[in-house]
């Protein structure tokens, strides 16, 4: 039997803000609608098959605990089935549409769509029985994938203004994860990959400069509440330059990247260092236990990721800009990389079903290589990990999610090569080595610019001058038995806890829906504002109006998520750090 040389696992990162509550199209529930039949779905889909086939497909996938909290939300259920009806009506519609106009290429696929939702829909009401979450669940428990947790609301960590804060969303998420698994979870995807080491921090807005003390690293908090590993961009373990992942997609991102790349200059690159092994990471002296790190692999994350010669740029998959008004479908390919939206093609669908296995086979053979190399070198059995947006695979390329399947299977049929998920890695190969790693995450330049620049800096003045009040009452009131109190301060962290979303800054970079999350952002912030100034007025002793409570009950009606908030989580840190 030939030896394992070594192992691999996808790690699909599944994100969405908050949005129930807070519109539906163009920019709101729909979202998550969309991602719902475009990728969650057919991504469950593709593992219960390869389980039925006698394959365990052995991914790792994050959920964010917001996104869980929105599928397991009652609203959700039949939002979601009225969503796919208005999809299924809408294809009906452009059916006759071309059958009236005798295009029967473009009939074929209006029937396409209609077959899909209509499948999509079936999925949803019999095979998963209106709840996602319980068959990822499912899977984790027969031991086919592995689910990690994230900050509660993928808030930015490294430029939260408040160690407390950090501390607030780290429990938040693990609270939210038992929940709903029933479970610890092994390991935590950092919003954006984006850590920051112990150090002096001073914060960089203007106006907030009195925020500066010694700041602990993000592994402590991970280390105090059990989590055993993350995941980060390659530069931060190896050095130089960093290749972002978002460029590609935003052409706003890219205008905004020439006003910084001059200042950038990638770090010298660290040889000795392989991406292809767990470190434990450290930047405290104290004794606590390790938190291991596995890195993302450059080369089968470019494979996909690249908009120039990634495997979604193919001229022949289903183009994503491109719909047809008003049902919103789409019935042209990618044609080409420069093609504008006049010169897209017509779609068809057995050309890039074609393409599939041969472009499978091809990413197996460049993580067999890969894996080859490592072991000849260093006679370690290594693990190739390629974290995605799991967003990715069926929303933005609609063919991704059978990719996935023939990647899984191909590697599960090369007997040198094993399926594994980080966990079941960790467990079995502990680090050896124990490192410091710098603050960045996984943008173009390896740093924080996408989500503090010039064009939403103005948000952070929001969020920590909110952050402040937040520990302010929570230190003040947190041990108040009052139950009133108790209710406001429960419903001040849920409203920091969605101010505080890094989707906000990330949507006013990229111009996507820059209107929608500055509206979000605003929105929360005065809620905040209104609601601590209620808790300010119970804490004098004083009453609030019956309409003061209809106000509070309208949003936690809005927001509801996070039950299980505590808010002495912003009182006092578990641990403070020697200094």
């Amino acid at each position: 039997m030939p030896k394992v040389i070594g192992k691999f696992t996808f790690i699909l990162h599944s994100h969405l803000p908050y949005v129930i509550s807070h519109g539906r199209w163009p920019h709101g529930l729909d979202w998550l609608n969309e991602a719902s039949a475009e990728t969650y779905i057919p991504l469950l889909d593709v593992l219960y098959k390869l389980v039925e086939e006698g394959y365990s497909p052995k991914t790792t996938i994050g959920l964010t605990p917001v996104l869980v909290e929105m599928l397991r939300h009652p609203d959700f259920k039949d939002e979601f089935i009225s969503y796919l009806d208005t999809k299924i009506k809408a294809a009906q519609k452009d059916s006759k549409e071309f059958i009236h106009y005798g295009d029967k290429h473009f009939t074929r696929l209006a029937l396409m769509w209609k077959d899909y939702y209509l499948r999509i829909k079936k999925q949803f009401t019999h095979t998963y029985d209106y709840d996602l979450v319980d068959a990822f669940k499912k899977l984790q428990d027969e031991g086919h994938i592995e689910i990690i947790t994230c900050a509660a609301t993928h808030g930015y960590l490294p430029l939260l203004s408040q160690d407390l804060s950090i501390q607030a969303q780290i429990k938040m998420g693990i609270e939210s994860y038992k929940k709903h698994f029933d479970r610890q979870p092994l390991g935590i995807w950092l919003p954006e990959c984006a850590y920051r080491p112990r150090y002096e921090w001073k914060s960089p807005i203007e106006g907030w400069e009195k925020i500066q003390y010694l700041r602990k690293g993000i592994e402590e908090f991970l280390s105090e509440n059990e989590i055993k590993y993350f995941i980060i961009d390659s530069h931060l373990l190896r050095g130089g330059k960093a290749i972002g992942v978002y460029l590609d997609k935003f052409e706003a991102l890219r205008t905004l990247w020439k006003q910084f790349s001059d200042q950038y200059k990638p770090s010298p690159e660290d040889p000795h260092r392989s991406p292809y092994l767990p470190y434990y990471v450290k930047s405290y002296p104290e004794e606590k236990e390790p938190v291991a790190v596995f890195t993302r692999d450059p080369k089968t994350g470019l494979q996909v990721w690249s908009g120039e010669w990634g495997y979604p740029g193919n001229g022949f998959y289903l183009d994503f800009h491109k719909k047809k008004f008003p049902g919103g479908h789409r019935y042209w390919k990618v044609t080409s990389a420069k093609a504008d939206l006049a010169d897209k093609l017509p779609y068809y669908p057995e050309n890039a079903e074609q393409l599939i296995p041969e472009q499978a086979s091809h990413f197996a053979s460049l993580i067999y290589d890969i894996l080859k190399e490592q072991y000849e070198k260093t006679g370690k059995i290594g693990i190739v990990t390629s974290p995605y947006d799991t967003e990715l695979f069926g929303h933005w390329w609609f063919e991704g999610p059978n990719w996935i399947y023939y990647v899984l299977k191909n590697i599960s049929n090369n007997p040198e090569i094993q399926l594994t998920t980080c966990g079941e890695y960790l467990n079995e190969y502990k680090p050896t080595e124990v490192i410091s790693i710098p603050e960045g995450s996984w943008g173009e330049g390896g740093y924080h610019y996408i989500w503090l620049n010039d064009i939403n800096k103005w948000t952070w003045k929001h969020v920590y001058e909110a952050e402040e009040l937040m520990v302010q009452g929570a230190k003040k009131y947190s041990d108040n038995k009052d139950c009133d109190i108790q209710r406001l301060l429960r419903l001040l962290g849920r409203e920091l806890l969605l101010l505080q979303s890094s989707d906000w800054q990330f949507l006013i970079s990229t111009f996507s829906a820059k209107d929608y999350a500055e509206l979000r952002l605003a929105n929360h912030y005065e809620t905040f504002k209104r609601v601590n100034e209620l808790l300010s007025q119970l804490g004098e002793g004083k009453k609030i109006s019956k309409e003061e409570w209809l106000f509070i009950e309208d949003i936690e009606k809005r927001d509801r998520v996070f039950e299980e908030i505590k808010p002495e989580w912003w009182a006092k840190l578990d641990v403070e750090p020697i200094k």
